[in-house]
């Protein structure tokens, strides 16, 4: 992999145009495997990650001149890049180590890909794009498309042409956002001087690219500037949402919503301009991982009744629906869950020190935390509940743990501000001898796949409270509803799939929609108005500014309660009472033992649409037009060890 230098060109002894990229420095990829093993079949996929190593670990050189340190350094720098992934981006050398990883990854990935193709003696390049598909997982991979065309024109001598049709026939797009500021884009200056022959590649693809829009649309320049890769406002910038456009020949979004708004959003005239391209393919997620594995229990009492087929055929989940008011079965269902609230109290009162009870209600948030995500909505509730437990203590209220986890951005003050407030609020109740066993707060360090696993089945209730229109589908959303937990939500994302399958009546739904936010906002949204109307939720707000969740310091949360009473873009305010009456619909349910598991089993056997298995059939048929390998069993598997 070439990193900065500079590039110059001539003409071969053929008359070729020909570029050559002298590049600054010189960095190696060391592959690494990892056999992911099939579910009970022969079969293994191959997982080949990267690394990245430097050609010269060592200079002598520098070494025998007394530079010990220099010696060494192009060894450290070069690893630096796969150390550690998503570095903090708001300065400089964070914002080019990132744009380094994605450009490293990719090219390890396509030459790799060529290198196969070559190795099975086929030379010609030119039906590259009939053996390898590669879907382009958001914007991070976006630069693949001009270093598939460099491999192609520079490395392989193939005519622009004829590598422009291969690169477009190989690509696919999956966006995953639609936040503005999500879609990366790299300054010109940054980028030109790391990968200075993309630039000029970005530069051609997005001039023939233009030329086609003015045929199409003649005098609109508007258009143009809006569907350029480069972006000429301001600092100049390549848009890699725009050159995954312009380079792939499908373009997706990951739930219905999403795909809808997605056309009428950020890639509107790129809809306009080829709405063959576009689709939707909703997410899924693999029920071996997330109901076999993590939640054995509800497992075995599914497959007593149903069989086994169901991990591989989620759909089967639908037999279930007959036994949701079986006494013997409701009995297990609430016995499994309990099983599981209890192994997370324990994890909790061991992880972090604090005593949770599990006959207690478990709702549960966690996701990466981001202001649309709102978890400080959530956290809004909590207070309020605090309030009227403070307010009368001898309130007969339904005792809950609301548990919080996730992760934000090294950059990211505000997500960081969110996770210091939930922790603060914690603290404050968990030691309130008033609220006694009643209330309980909690936020998981450290989250991540494997403690998920003891998470999703313990959820009584899902959060799923993004602002509408703002989340593309989610998959944590599916999980929990996987393994039994009832969503209280928006109309955001896959939600609004998960309330379909599984049925209103089973779905605690809040909040405006997208096309009332949308009229919200139009008319001029006044969040303030939303506070003073509201007496609880002023209370609650004059509450966290005080500083009685930050021991008296009225200048730590100020940031955040300022910006939901002047700003709140994600309309917190809006559906505040909307959510806390919600809220309180579903603890008058939960107090009805037998109707929530009864709602619960019914989630469970209606969402045989979300598994990953049925998402990548849809890949498979629709973008990748592969066929599925015919996996057959011998009579004796090595699987099965022959008795001896």
């Amino acid at each position: 992999m070439k990193f900065g230098g500079h590039t110059y060109s001539y003409t071969d002894d053929q008359g070729r145009y020909r570029v050559v990229w002298e590049p600054h420095q010189v960095i190696q990829g060391m592959a690494y495997d990892t056999p992911i093993l099939g579910y009970k079949v022969n079969t293994a996929n191959l997982l080949r990650l990267w690394r990245a190593e430097a050609v010269e670990s060592f200079d002598f050189q520098a070494f025998n001149t007394g530079d010990y340190y220099g010696a060494v350094n192009q060894k450290i720098a070069s690893e630096n890049i796969t150390k550690v992934l998503y570095p903090n981006d708001e300065q400089l050398q964070g914002k080019e180590l990132r744009l380094m990883q994605q450009y490293f990854f990719c090219s390890c990935a396509l030459q790799d890909m060529i290198r196969l193709y070559k190795q099975l003696g086929n030379n010609d390049l030119s039906r590259f794009h009939e053996k390898f598909t590669v879907q382009l997982n958001d914007t991070h991979p976006a630069i693949s498309v001009a270093e598939l065309m460099r491999l192609l024109v520079d490395e392989h001598l193939m005519p622009w042409d004829q590598a422009w049709d291969i690169t477009c026939k190989t690509f696919a797009y999956t966006n995953h956002t639609l936040l503005p500021e999500a879609l990366e884009k790299w300054p010109l200056d940054l980028f030109g001087s790391l990968l200075p022959r993309h630039l000029q590649i970005i530069y051609e693809i997005n001039q023939r690219f233009l030329d086609q829009v003015r045929l199409q649309y003649p005098g609109d320049n508007d258009r143009l500037r809006r569907l350029s890769i480069i972006d000429e406002s301001g600092c100049r910038y390549v848009r890699m949402a725009h050159l995954a456009a312009v380079g792939s020949h499908a373009i997706n979004g990951v739930a219905a919503l999403h795909s809808e708004l997605l056309k009428q959003t950020v890639l509107k005239d790129f809809y306009e301009l080829t709405p063959e391209k576009f689709s939707n393919k909703t997410n899924g997620v693999t029920p071996r991982r997330w109901i076999v594995l993590s939640n054995p229990g509800l497992t075995r009492i599914i497959t007593e009744r149903i069989g086994e087929d169901w991990v591989k055929h989620l759909e089967q989940l639908r037999q279930l629906e007959p036994w949701a008011e079986d006494a013997e079965f409701t009995a297990q269902w609430r016995a499994v869950k309990y099983k599981n609230k209890e192994r997370l109290a324990e994890y909790i009162s061991n992880r972090v020190g604090v005593t949770v009870n599990p006959h207690s209600l478990f709702s549960i948030l966690v996701k990466r935390i981001h202001e649309y995500k709102r978890q400080h909505l959530c956290v809004l509730n909590v207070i309020t509940l605090y309030q009227m437990l403070k307010d009368n203590p001898q309130l007969d209220m339904v005792p809950q743990t609301f548990i919080f986890g996730g992760k934000a951005a090294p950059g990211y003050y505000m997500a960081k501000l969110i996770i210091k407030l939930i922790n603060s609020v914690a603290d404050v109740i968990n030691r309130d001898p008033a609220v006694r066993d009643r209330l309980k707060v909690v936020f998981l360090p450290d989250y991540n796949v494997t403690l998920g696993q003891r998470v999703y089945p313990a959820a009584d209730l899902s959060q799923q409270i993004s602002t509408a229109g703002y989340e593309a589908s989610g998959t944590g959303n599916m999980k929990f509803a996987l393994n039994g937990a009832l969503t209280i939500g928006t109309l955001d994302g896959a939600n609004v799939e998960i309330r379909e399958e599984v049925g209103a009546e089973n779905f605690f739904l809040f909040g405006h929609t997208v096309e009332q936010l949308q009229e919200l906002w139009r008319n001029g949204y006044r969040p303030w108005e939303f506070a003073n109307g509201n007496p609880m939720l002023k209370r609650v707000l004059d509450l966290i500014g005080s500083g009685y969740f930050s021991h008296g310091d009225t200048e730590l949360f100020r940031p955040l309660v300022e910006h939901l009473w002047q700003n709140d873009r994600y309309c917190l305010l809006a559906d505040y009472q909307s959510y806390v009456d919600c809220h309180q619909h579903a603890l008058q349910v939960y107090q009805d033992q037998a109707q929530w598991t009864k709602m619960s089993i019914l989630n469970v056997a209606r969402m045989g649409k979300f598994s990953s298995d049925r998402a990548i059939r849809e890949y498979c048929q629709d973008i990748w037009h592969v066929e599925p390998v015919k996996v057959v069993l011998p009579e004796t598997s090595y699987m099965t060890p022959p008795v001896q």
